[in-house]
């Protein structure tokens, strides 16, 4: 069944196609799952209209192709337009037709390309948690396979689409999808889904699919764009890595004389073959030599693999906190002399990771840049290296807790003017600055304030503009609401482009002269606009529903509620969402949905269905969902909670704002207050019970993160630190599970390649020796997280109704 907020976002969803230009586009709007019609847009000369009469089009194409059809369910969901809306040209019923005032067959090609597809298949993001819901069209001559590309690069299938049918699939940004013919396994999509929360992807036979390459195919594509790019290198010499060490291959008059520059490479100790750069004038170069990451397999039995009747053991390369990563060492090289330049690692020494930002100029000298983030996540350099062997600081990063290198590092080389756009919280809040390279040195900030720059979307180094979107820009909405600011190389003239208290998400017009604005809050229906992106001026109305609307249609939308926490000064942001049918006479008890993660908020701001909370609350339960201290995109000190102190989950500012809503919403039985979670929330929810059971009653933990000495490398260590300490054993779950109180449930998938299962049966294990009472729930073939959405939801809504009900 199609939910109220579903239906309002197929409705007001507005996914351009623009056209030649950029002044123009189309998009398909839909009125429900069945009946849609195609708009044209102009932006420039403002007015917004149908693509055509699609009244006299299906009449017309039903008597060319024999079909009864109606206007608003036509067989085809792409067109392509001219720049002034006259002639439209689709395929439908396996021709290509054209349509200014009457409809012709057409034979030409389609010019237009489907943005949203890419070349090659990535892994999905797993870091996204921004929902969306894409439809899938298939006008291919045969049926299409729906893959999903996981966290590993490893395809899941989700199903087929039969030829001329669509499908709606709920996924997340950044999240990757293959869609292959069912019978050949020939690529015909690969597709990312943008940040947007609603999309459209057809998939027609007039795509370019020679170029689509799946994951097995991507390694192969990079060898032959590399190739390329050697047979089209228009210099005499050549560098290239044979034998783990650096080689010069120079052209001359009686052949190719090739000489080894580097002598020190060595199996334990190479360069890299893809980290090679020669300086402008080609005199010197750079090359990496590193020494590998240590091997530290994750080990998993499959219980029940496909194919045969015996357990099969798996493995792969997972490095936990204070393992060996690899260590990459620039080298400078005279290319006249063929020798390595002395140059001293004293500025780089024990990195957690190593960039490459190119050569640069000093002094009219070419010199190296790189960026430094020394293990532990405490200082991050941007050092050059001259040709005279010398190392210097251009900037330095340095924090007493952490960096957040892995969400928050942002960084623009501006090539014309030797500077740089860096993003920083050493004011306190993530904010940019612009960095003069020659001098070494911060020429001034660029932007200021209470509020934080998620990232950087355009730079126009001509004109001195920088685009942001920014978190808490405007002072009097919700903090963690985004929005759309330019800002000018000198701070000046800084300013929202975007208008309405909601959250925004835009897209951009090929000329980047107009944005796609659409705003929304849980409780505010999504609205569309065209904005002018260099004043923010509105263009045109696309799409503006009320809430009052749905609301007539039964619509219930979630409270957004904010408190004091625990500082007795932070305002703490979250949503309530009530049970159907709701009584304000009656007790309910209480459901926490839990994820503190450093690395992100996650409570929901935009418009969206939320059904997998909305079925918690169709169980009888209030359903509450915040961000405590700790979590990321606020103040540095709001973060910094979080700073290794995971066990902390910002706990009791969730406490507090609970016990702040019930003193006007008795309704909220706080004597029954249940809490679940998966990964890092899964960690969250037992550490509700082993350090507030006086609080919490029951929880429910998926897939749980429980010690991150355990857990995966690169996530605990930005948080915990290194090296790895007491603080690593203060946190974990296991430390302290003879502290247990409440009910507790654990569910831990076999196959897990995220986080690593043995955490879980770890503190199962100590459980087992504190003499603890506790269910658990094994799901051999299971993966991260897949009891929550999956085979084990009834056994947790059993568990929570035994333990809440009165």
């Amino acid at each position: 069944m199609v939910s109220i907020e579903d239906r309002c976002l197929q409705e007001t969803a507005v996914t351009p196609h623009w056209t030649a230009g950029g002044d123009s586009f189309w998009y398909c709007q839909k009125f429900d799952d069945e009946k849609y019609q195609f708009m044209f847009v102009h932006a420039a000369d403002k007015f917004v209209r149908p693509a055509f009469d699609h009244g006299k089009l299906a009449k017309e194409l039903s008597q060319k192709t024999g079909t009864d059809l109606h206007p608003h369910q036509l067989p085809f969901l792409w067109i392509e337009t001219t720049p002034d809306g006259t002639r439209t040209r689709f395929q439908a019923k396996g021709k290509k037709w054209e349509y200014v005032t009457e409809l012709v067959e057409w034979n030409g090609t389609f010019e237009q390309e489907n943005k949203s597809l890419m070349q090659t298949e990535e892994p999905s993001d797993p870091l996204s948690n921004s929902p969306a819901t894409v439809r899938f069209t298939n006008q291919t001559e045969g049926t299409l396979r729906l893959i999903w590309i996981n966290f590993e690069g490893e395809p899941k299938s989700y199903g087929t689409i039969r030829q001329d049918e669509a499908r709606s699939q709920e996924t997340y940004s950044g999240h990757c999808w293959r869609l292959e013919d069912a019978f050949s396994g020939k690529v015909k999509a690969i597709y990312r889904v943008p940040d947007t929360g609603h999309d459209a992807v057809i998939v027609n036979e007039f795509f370019p699919e020679e170029n689509m390459k799946s994951g097995g195919e991507a390694e192969n594509l990079a060898g032959e764009d590399k190739n390329k790019a050697q047979d089209e290198e228009t210099s005499s010499m050549t560098l290239d890595i044979q034998q783990h060490n650096l080689w010069m291959s120079e052209t001359a008059v009686d052949g190719t004389v090739r000489t080894q520059v580097s002598t020190n490479g060595s199996e334990d100790q190479p360069y890299d073959e893809i980290m090679v750069f020669k300086s402008p004038d080609e005199k010197f170069a750079i090359a990496w030599q590193y020494t590998p990451e240590q091997e530290n397999s994750l080990y998993l039995i499959n219980y029940v693999p496909d194919g045969q009747l015996h357990p099969k053991l798996t493995k792969k390369q997972y490095l936990k906190p204070g393992d060996r990563v690899r260590v990459d060492r620039p080298r400078l090289f005279d290319l006249g002399t063929k020798k390595e330049i002395e140059t001293s690692d004293a500025l780089f020494t024990n990195p957690y990771k190593m960039i490459s930002l190119g050569w640069g100029v000093n002094g009219g000298q070419p010199e190296y840049r790189f960026l430094f983030n020394e293990r532990g996540h405490q200082i991050i350099r941007v050092l050059a290296m001259g040709c005279d062997g010398a190392v210097r600081v251009l900037l330095e990063e340095r924090s007493d807790t952490f960096i957040n290198y892995a969400n928050k590092l942002s960084y623009n080389v501006l090539k014309e003017s030797n500077m740089m756009i860096w993003a920083s919280e050493r004011d306190g809040h993530n904010h940019i600055y612009l960095i003069d390279l020659e001098k070494g040195e911060v020429k001034n900030q660029i932007t200021e304030g209470q509020w934080n720059v998620r990232e950087v979307e355009h730079v126009d180094e001509t004109n001195q503009r920088i685009w942001v979107s920014a978190y808490g820009f405007r002072k009097d909405e919700d903090p963690y609401h985004l929005n759309l600011v330019r800002v000018k190389f000198d701070g000046t003239g800084c300013q929202a482009l975007t208008e309405g208290d909601g959250t925004h998400v835009w897209k951009w017009s090929p000329n980047s002269r107009y944005f796609i604005d659409t705003w929304s809050r849980v409780d505010l229906p999504p609205r569309t606009a065209v904005r002018n992106s260099e004043t923010g001026s509105l263009e045109l109305m696309l799409h503006e529903r009320t809430a009052h609307d749905l609301k007539e249609n039964g619509w219930d939308p979630p409270e957004r509620f904010s408190a004091v926490g625990r500082d007795g000064e932070t305002l703490i942001y979250g949503i309530i969402i009530r049970p159907p049918l709701f009584d304000k006479t009656k007790m309910y008890p209480v459901l926490e949905d839990l994820y503190s993660g450093p690395q992100d908020f996650f409570t929901p701001k935009r418009f969206e269905p939320m059904s997998g909370l909305r079925e918690w609350a169709s169980e009888g339960y209030v359903v509450v969902k915040l961000d405590g201290m700790g979590t990321n995109w606020r103040s540095k000190k709001f973060h910094n909670v979080a700073y290794k102190n995971l066990k902390d989950a910002g706990l009791r500012d969730r406490i507090v704002w609970m016990q702040e809503a019930v003193r006007t919403r008795p309704w909220m039985d706080l004597s029954r207050v249940g809490v679940m979670g998966g990964s890092a929330g899964g960690q969250n929810a037992v550490s509700a019970l082993l350090h507030h059971g006086d609080f919490y009653n029951a929880a429910v933990a998926d897939s749980g993160c429980h010690d991150s000495r355990l857990d995966k490398i690169w996530w605990n260590e930005q948080w915990m630190g290194y090296p790895v300490d007491e603080s690593y054993a203060e946190n974990s779950n296991i430390t302290h599970a003879g502290k247990l109180r409440g009910k507790l449930m654990l569910v831990v998938g076999g196959m897990d390649t995220n986080v690593d299962p043995v955490a879980t049966m770890q503190l199962v294990s100590k459980l087992n020796k504190e003499n603890k009472d506790y269910e658990f729930v094994f799901i051999p073939e299971g993966g991260h997280c897949e009891g929550m959405n999956g085979p084990t939801l009834w056994r947790m809504k059993r568990f929570f109704k035994q333990h809440l009900s009165p």
